[in-house]
Parts: structure tokens; sequence; C-alpha cells
């Protein structure tokens, strides 16, 4: 999940790519304009968009990479194989550092600049057919010359563009910090974004794992023939909607295969416990309303199309927005235009049935939530330390109490740091991923 509710309210490797040579400067403008619109969770405060914009320039000419040893049809045919590689934009370590800084974040562990790529690799949808994907990677501009990976896993969007290779530069800000610091970093898309086919399945928790293990994977070979070649050690981070999927992403590592092994888990600000924390908030106004309104709306539709919840949209919302909801999240609107779409507290979007299955879960929507549960329901054997914020009314901090009192019962003690009571959800997001750096640095 994602900030809705504050739209509302020392080895250097010398290291040259084709986005660190050239400027497409129609690509530029093109970017600067849509950040500029403030969409998505890092950049809902106003000048900071336009800050933001005007220190990220530099896109190179999106020229695709196609995989040398393999046709396009047979490289899809493997989980995890790299179709193409295509170069994003390269920014020196003052770029970086202007880059953070511009949204209020610690540059203390930028240490180098970073050059960013989109891959699209060959992955599954969630009924295990074969499908393609998309996310980025993000190589330091320095550092050694074999590099560990950082598992990067970001929040909700529900636009194509606003998702990590896309257009929009705030979900590139985590993978920024964290390759700055001097790791790749694999930042997925999941299925339904940035260049991936089709509609995004919103939180389900086992497509998002697929797509992000298999991200990891196209990440092997892409920096492997970029010359940045990685090591089997992978550092596992997310926020919100990305929290939760990076301590689901952690269990699936966890069991040894694909060649890569967990060093440490540092989720942000996740939905660890839907059934116990998330609904019960939405419930009881713990949530921000329209923050509740945009994520009921967006996992009712995309669950429904996965494990059917009703027949009819008219069963579960109000006209007259029980005929445009499903139109809403079909990845080309944007985040203004959904909210604008949609009512501003739940009594208006939902049927009396559907407004009492909320606030007691039965039946198929029990389910669902059951079977998107217990990330933190299993014993890492590596440091756990977990991010949140007093004051969030998009992803309570119940939700990581819960997560600690899950791995307190496999006998794991995991750190939860608090950013304190005036940190809301973007706020928690753009404290701790500077932490979460950090700490990545002290685990050997």
């Amino acid at each position: 999940m994602t900030t809705h509710a504050n739209a509302t309210r020392g080895t250097t490797h010398a290291h040259t790519d084709a986005a660190s040579t050239t400027t497409a400067a129609n690509a530029t403008a093109a970017t600067s304009t849509r950040t500029a619109r403030g969409r998505g969770p890092w950049l809902r405060r106003g000048a900071a968009a336009v800050a933001l914009a005007a220190v990220l320039g530099g896109f190179a000419a999106p020229v695709a990479l196609a995989a040398p040893t393999a046709s396009t049809a047979s490289a899809r045919s493997e989980r995890g194989a790299l179709i193409s590689v295509t170069p994003l934009e390269s920014l020196d370590r003052d770029r970086v550092a202007a880059t953070l800084s511009a949204e209020g974040m610690d540059t203390s562990t930028v240490r180098h600049g970073v050059s960013a790529y989109r891959l699209t690799y060959a992955t599954v949808d969630p009924q295990g057919r074969p499908a393609t994907a998309t996310g980025l990677l993000v190589l330091p501009r320095g550092g050694p010359h074999r590099l560990d990976l950082v598992s990067d896993t970001h929040g909700t969007v529900a636009t194509r563009d606003d998702a990590p290779s896309g257009g929009a530069g705030y979900n590139r800000l985590s993978p920024y910090v964290h390759a700055a610091a001097g790791r790749a970093v694999a930042a997925p898309d999941y299925l339904g974004l940035g260049g991936g086919p089709g509609p995004h399945p919103y939180m389900d928790t086992g497509s998002a794992v697929t797509a992000s293990v298999d991200m990891l994977k196209a990440s092997r070979t892409a920096a492997d023939r970029l010359g940045r070649p990685l090591t089997r050690d992978v550092y596992a981070t997310g926020f919100s909607q990305g929290g939760q999927v990076a301590m689901a992403v952690g269990r699936e590592l966890s069991r040894g295969r694909d060649g890569f092994r967990l060093r440490a888990l540092a989720p942000m600000a996740g939905p660890y416990d839907l059934s116990g924390s998330e609904l019960p908030g939405i419930a009881d106004g713990s949530v921000a309303p329209r923050t509740a309104v945009f994520y009921l709306a967006y996992f009712l539709t995309a669950q429904n199309r996965l494990h059917p919840l009703y027949r009819d949209p008219a069963e579960a919302f109000r006209a007259p927005y029980a005929q445009a909801v499903e139109g809403l999240f079909d990845g080309s609107h944007t985040f203004e235009e959904i909210i604008n779409g949609l009512p501003e507290d739940l009594d208006r979007l939902l049927t009396p049935r559907w407004s009492e299955n909320v606030r007691h879960p039965q039946g198929a929507f029990l389910d669902v939530l059951k079977a998107n549960d217990g990330a933190c329901d299993w014993k890492p054997a590596v440091p756990v330390r977990l991010y949140a914020g007093a004051g969030d009314t998009d992803v309570p901090i119940a939700n990581a109490r819960a997560c600690a009192a899950d791995l307190a019962r496999h006998g794991v003690r995991a750190n939860l740091v608090d950013q304190g009571p005036d940190a809301d959800h973007t706020t928690t997001a753009l404290r701790s991923a500077p932490q979460a750096a950090r700490w990545f640095d002290s685990v050997r």
C-alpha cells in the first residue's frame, strides 16, 4: 500500500554505459512534466514535485538491448529469463544527493552516482501461465566490481507509469538510496504495471513474489552483461504494499532456491496483517477515509478477477460508482482521476452488504484476506528490522506490531523502528529508506 491520504490532505570500477553518455532532451522534458504532477507516494508535497523534476534529467535514448544468446520467444520459456535491457538515466553522485535532498531524505549513505535500466523478463501470471514483466535495475557508478543485491519492492500504484521503471521519479528514490550506497538494486514493477501486459493483480502476494524473485534472476543476467556481476547475497526491503511483499520474498529466498542467499530483511510500513490490523483500521477510521476508499476499491476489483467475490459490480458498489469502478483501475488512469471518480467515504462506495462484510469478513472475502496474510508467519534466519510510523493513517503501525508478534512466536526478535507520531506514510518512507541502507552496511 502507499500514500494516498497525503494527497488528499571501496574500489572504483570504471563503468560506462549508454545511459551515461546519451541524453534525450525530449525524454527529459516529458519526464519532468509527468513528475511535476506529483503522482504517487513520494511526491505529495507541492513544490517538492517540481524540485525533483528539476534534478531528474538525463534520460537516455530508449535503446533496447535484446538478450544475445536466445530469441525472444525462447527466452520467455524460462522464469527469470532476461528479454531486454533499456537504459533509462544516469546520475552522478551530486545529482543523486540533490534528488534525495529535495525530498528531505538523509544523504549520508550516498557514495556513488547511479545508472538505471528497465528490464523486461519472463515470469508467470497468478495462474502459473507464462507472462512477461518489467522492472528497474539500478547499479552504482563505482564501488566493488561484484555487487551485493537489494530487492526493493514498491508500494501501491494504480497507474502503469508510476511503477519504478516508468516515467515518474518517486518510486526510484528508494532504489537510488541503496544503489548510491554501493549495491545493485532490483525493483520489480509487478505484473501489469510498468511495461507488463494485462491488469495488475493488486495485493496478490503469490504473484508479487514470483515477479520479484524472477526480477532478481533477470537482474543477475543483466548486471553480468553490463560488467557488474552480482554476488549471491540479497538484502530485502520494500515500502507499504512492498513491505508485505518483501517479507514474503524473504521467505521464498530462505528456501535456498535460485542461487540467492538472503542476508537481511528491512520492510517499511507494510500491511502485513490485513485481517487483524489493516481492515479493522479501515472500519474504525484509523485509516483515513479517502485512503480506505482507494484501497478497498482497488483491492476488491483486482481480487475479484482472481477469486470471484461478486458477479456484478452493483453487488458490492453503490450507484453510480458500480458502473465505473473497475474501469478506473485499468492502469491508464492517474491517482487524481481515480480519486475524483470515487466518493469520499466507504458508506457511499459500498452496498450495505459489503459494508458489513468489511466490518465482519466472511465467505470468499475472508478467504482472500487469509490467503494474503501471513507474510510474517515464519522464522527468518537473518536479522529483521521493521520500520513504521505512529502517525501513519494509510497503513497503521498495528500492522508492524502484528508482524513483530508473528516473528516472536517463531523465536525471532525483530527490532521495530517507530519513526514517531509525526511520521505519516510518506514521511515513514522518506526517513526509513536511508536508515535501512545504513543498517544493511552493518550486516556482515
